[in-house]
């Protein structure tokens, strides 16, 4: 991951709408002050402290000078937001308002449709970097009625600056720093240039930038030759100098980023009345290791794992798009977007465990190890057209139509390096293949929205909006065990799959009132949905293997997963008070959530498959607030508190393994419980942070100090008795000084100043703690956040 995780963000504000008529595509307008930025959240060009639903956002300005890189760099100053860093590996977990039910995870999430990640009109759940950004706004609550993509916790939007077609623009900027605990000092360059190549009329726009981040965490434990070497020559309790030079290497900082980025967009301006634009965006990110720790295996550390193998992994993003704005008779502004994102992510990782977990005897042959690699790759094809009034009057509305169609192909291979064939009587083949797995999924998705407002007086509006969608979903797949006589290649049998469909509607009522220009309250009440699909593991062939033979697969009732929806209340105020010296913005809210999307487990094999069950119930309050005592001084903060639990009984959908019981693999499923706390977020979380700007000559000396706080967090549903963790909070300082003019900045600064240890994540349960015939497990990780950072910047602008 980029160097700073969690930097300054000044001031970020919670804010609501106006009626300023405009294409949404238009770039906003920002000054010093946050509570002014112009957001287009509600489709209209507005002063976010005007906007009656929940939002958020950071200028350009305060991404620039807080250095914040990618959406992980939001949640520290997002009220209602909780993301673990879980490295470059992926886009990371991001959790809107508690509503997550699944466990915690080291290696975090490529891949969520409770939110939508939309970078400009596209939605793709990706970590495309935040370079020459215009400004990200995050919704929270469902925002179905004005967005193609359905969500059911809300919506991060990452607007791009567009092309200019009157001037020639660039800017040039490097960063360049060291990290504890890691060997290597990182680095990022990156430029941004814009041509108008016919003025006025056509302009082309680049932004593209390389990111190298050291790494922190040291593999000592990996094996010389798998297969052959001892992954605990001297048994399960210590490693002899002797064992170690004849069976183990060690390589460090595995975890470290190496990220390429780009943003391309070719603007045609026909007139002020007709744009088109065009935009293709690549990323690539590679790393060798995982950020987590292995909890003492072995005697390994802090920034340590006991993996046996490097867990390499390589993501890249495709995304291209066509986007028209054309005001249609100063009646309706129309927005079309059609775009096309190409995400493939090739992993590699240490399969050993999971291995000795199953009763086929592995742990007996001392050398065995295991190693898997997943290839897995999404294609989207999408198409939103919308219509938003501008004939002026007490009515306003938005109509708009949403098409979404996703591929998807995910293969899967364990492999068994020198695996004794004869001694455990089990077949031969040349890639020493013991499981093999594809999934093939399709799924479309159709949507209508809309919503009107009505200003029953010039301080009173109300709003009323609904959606309604239908999608399907096929799935198609086939998994075989060449070790006990199947073909190597699933592909050599006949796929087994399923279809399912569902169809509904949702609808959201919203009102505000301005008392006084700078005193407004709003209230919500909406529902989000979040659509089902299709599970990642293959189906069960029609006739089941008999004993000793391990199937691994999905039954019928398996392959699917059904929608989940939210019901959202929320009341909210916004003020400006002693001259808009103090900007105080504060809302409670309550979210039901019904049929709730949980991880579990399958019948065969115990692999991981998402199921429907349950009820749940989010509720808290969130603020933040900026202060401006004295000329050059801002003082801002966040606060939030998110109780997120369930709110009845799910039998059997907690797996762990039963420590009562015997190893390897002697599963059972536990029921989850009313009042289990949901796991993934923080019920207490804000920030606290100081600015002060001081003019010196052309420019300005800059100061920033912050503390971040996050508090503790539940891995799993259920965790006390289901063997998971409650994580403690943690407080990060990070401060920066930096001189800045109109045409260049430079700067130092530090992050998590006092070099904290803390764990954001967690891998698998306690239960799979311990020892299996002898070997020591090596299943339960902990993801760490980065430790202390700090560096020089510069950035010049011509």
């Amino acid at each position: 991951m980029t160097l700073f995780r969690n930097t300054l963000l000044g001031a970020t504000i919670l804010m609501g709408v106006g009626n300023t008529p405009v294409l949404a595509q238009d770039a906003a307008v920002e000054n010093d002050n946050p509570s002014d930025i112009v957001v287009t959240a509600t489709r209209r060009e507005v002063s976010i402290q005007d906007v009656p639903i929940n939002i958020t956002a950071v200028g350009a300005e305060q991404l620039a000078r807080q250095r914040i890189d990618d959406v992980r760099d939001l949640a520290d100053f997002t009220p209602g937001m909780t993301i673990s860093d879980t490295g470059p590996g992926s886009t990371g977990t991001i959790v809107l308002r508690g509503l997550n039910a699944s466990d915690s995870d080291s290696s975090g999430a490529s891949y969520d449709d409770a939110l939508g990640v939309y970078l400009g009109e596209v939605p793709l759940y990706y970590d495309f970097k935040l370079l020459d950004i215009a400004r990200v706004e995050t919704l929270l609550g469902p925002q179905g009625t004005l967005y193609g993509l359905g969500t059911l916790a809300g919506a991060i939007r990452n607007i791009p600056n567009r092309p200019n077609t009157e001037a020639i623009e660039g800017e040039v900027h490097g960063r360049f720093y060291g990290k504890d605990h890691s060997g290597k000092l990182g680095y990022q360059v990156d430029g941004v240039i814009n041509i108008p190549i016919v003025r006025d009329h056509i302009a082309f726009r680049s932004a593209t930038g390389y990111y190298y981040d050291p790494g922190f965490i040291d593999y000592p434990l990996l094996l010389q030759t798998p297969g052959v070497s001892l992954p605990q020559p001297d048994g399960p309790d210590s490693i002899s100098d002797a064992g170690y030079a004849a069976n183990l290497t060690r390589k460090k900082d595995l975890n470290f980023e190496k990220t390429f980025t780009t943003r391309n967009q070719l603007l045609f301006q026909f007139s002020e009345d007709l744009k088109v634009n065009f935009t293709y965006a690549y990323q690539q990110t590679k790393t060798d290791g995982g950020q987590y720790n292995s909890n003492g295996v072995l005697g390994t550390g802090r920034y340590e794992s006991a993996g046996r193998y490097i867990e390499p992994v390589k993501r890249r993003a495709h995304l291209g798009s066509m986007e028209i704005n054309a005001n249609i008779a100063d009646i309706a502004d129309l927005v079309a977007t059609t775009a096309y994102t190409d995400v493939k992510n090739d992993n590699q990782s240490d399969n050993t465990d999971l291995l000795l977990d199953l009763d086929y005897n592995y742990e007996g042959f001392p050398a065995f190890s295991s190693w898997n690699e997943s290839h897995d790759r999404r294609k989207q094809f999408n198409q939103e057209i919308r219509f938003v009034s501008t004939h002026g009057g007490p009515f306003s509305w938005v109509l708009g139509g949403f098409y979404n169609h996703q591929k998807r192909l995910r293969e899967y291979t364990e492999h068994v390096p020198n695996h004794p064939w004869v001694e455990f009587g089990t077949q031969p083949n040349p890639d020493e293949v013991e499981y093999n797995s594809f999934n093939r999924s399709k799924v479309t998705e159709k949507a209508i929205f809309g919503e009107g407002t009505f200003k029953v007086t010039p301080e009173w509006q109300v709003t009323a909006g609904a959606r309604y969608f239908g999608y399907t979903s096929d799935v198609s797949g086939r998994a075989v065990l060449p070790l006990l006589g199947d073909p190597v290649s699933p592909y050599d049998l006949d796929p087994a799959g399923g279809k399912s469909k569902k169809s509904g509607w949702v609808w959201k009522f919203n009102t505000s009132y301005n008392f006084t220009p700078d005193v407004m309250v709003y209230a919500t009440y909406s529902k989000g949905y979040r659509i089902g699909g299709p599970n990642t593991v293959a189906p069960c062939p029609p006739i089941l293997k008999p004993p000793p033979f391990q199937n691994v697969c999905a039954l019928p009732n398996e392959i699917q997963y059904g929608p989940d929806t939210t019901k959202n209340a929320e009341i909210g105020i916004r003020t400006q008070l002693f001259d808009r010296k103090l900007t105080f913005n504060f809302n409670v809210f309550q979210i039901k959530w019904n049929g709730i999307q949980v991880d579990s487990a399958t019948i065969n094999g115990i692999v991981g498959i998402t199921v429907n069950g349950g009820k749940a119930k989010s509720e808290g309050f969130e603020t933040s607030f900026q202060l401006r005592p004295i000329d050059g001084l801002s003082i801002q903060g966040t606060y939030s508190y998110v109780n997120a639990r369930l709110t009845e009984d799910v039998p059997g959908i907690i797996a762990v393994n039963d420590p009562a019981g015997t190893y390897p693999s002697d599963p059972i499923q536990l029921a989850a419980l009313s009042g289990d706390r949901l796991p993934g977020s923080a019920k207490n979380s804000g920030s606290l942070g100081a600015t002060y700007t001081l003019p010196l000559r052309d420019g300005n000396i800059v100061a920033n100090w912050t503390a971040t706080y996050r508090g503790g967090v539940v891995t799993r549903l259920g965790w006390e008795r289901a063997y998971g963790d409650k994580l403690s909070g943690y407080v990060l300082h990070r401060a920066s000084l930096a001189y800045e003019t109109e045409r260049y900045s430079l700067g130092l600064f530090a992050n998590n100043i006092f070099d904290k240890y803390a764990v954001a994540s967690v891998a698998n349960d306690r239960s799979r703690v311990g020892l299996n015939d002898g070997v020591v497990l090596r299943y339960y990780k902990r993801t760490v956040v980065n430790p202390r950072t700090f560096g020089i910047e510069a950035r010049f602008k011509y």
